[in-house]
């Protein structure tokens, strides 16, 4: 059921409970109203083509005058996406069909990111085939090869990757672990094992010490700081020991 018709008795309902599982577009309409005839049929015809991944609520206006009051509709078309209970997006006006086509795409996922969700190695070469140097699937997917002793291919895989703290963390560990000079053996079982602030304090530890090979662990040390936030414990500490080993 892409298309509802909604009122005021089951907005709560219809729009704010069920943007919890699937995002929830309203459309704010009147029968007088031309621009609403014009938009309509676009805005059914784009929820038609996302069925199951996201529902057209209609509410008119003229029928429901506390709900347009409660969302400040001044002129309408209105159109509010609502997800997790909230308002994520939303325009005034009629609009032509690709900027409609395009407010949905940004709310539903798309074929890459369904891929991605999935996670196994067919998905995740696909999502790249679709959007290549996406970061999170070439992550996944760098991270499997790694384990599974192609590194070679992990790291052409991450090459492809731009910004990403991430990449450029498992990429130089890549590197370091292809190095028989270097043994940081304990610092890789404790990440692999999620002990990421141990394996952040033997990772800062070997820094002095690591002549050629700094660059890759700070690169490390990053993409790990990265991956637990600016507002962990660690972050602001660990950045000050790294940024003085280094300088």
């Amino acid at each position: 059921m892409a298309v509802i018709d909604v009122s005021e008795n089951d907005f709560q309902q219809e729009v704010i409970e069920r943007s919890h599982s699937v995002p929830v577009v309203v459309d704010f309409w009147a029968e007088w109203c031309a621009p609403c005839r014009m938009l309509g049929p676009l805005l059914e015809k784009a929820a038609a083509a996302r069925e199951g991944k996201v529902v057209l609520a209609k509410v008119d206006t003229d029928a429901n005058p506390m709900l347009s009051q409660a969302f400040g509709i001044q002129g309408i078309p209105a159109v509010k996406a609502f997800r997790d209970g909230r308002v994520a997006d939303e325009f005034v006006g009629a609009q032509p069909p690709a900027q409609v086509e395009q407010f949905f795409d940004s709310l539903v996922p798309s074929e890459a990111d369904d891929l991605v969700e999935s996670g196994d190695e067919a998905s995740l070469r696909r999502a790249l085939e679709l959007e290549p140097g996406r970061a999170d699937a070439a992550l996944a997917l760098a991270g499997m090869l790694r384990r599974q002793g192609d590194s070679d291919a992990a790291l052409e895989l991450l090459d492809n990757v731009a910004g990403s703290f991430r990449a450029d963390g498992l990429a130089a560990r890549i590197r370091l672990e292809r190095d028989p000079q270097v043994d940081l053996t304990s610092a890789w079982r404790a990440l692999d094992d999620g002990r990421r602030e141990e394996a952040v304090e033997l990772l800062l530890e070997a820094v002095p010490s690591a002549d050629g090979h700094k660059d890759d662990l700070r690169a490390v040390i990053v993409a790990i700081l990265d991956e637990l936030g600016v507002d962990h414990p660690l972050s602001r500490e660990a950045r000050r020991r790294l940024a003085a080993a280094l300088y």
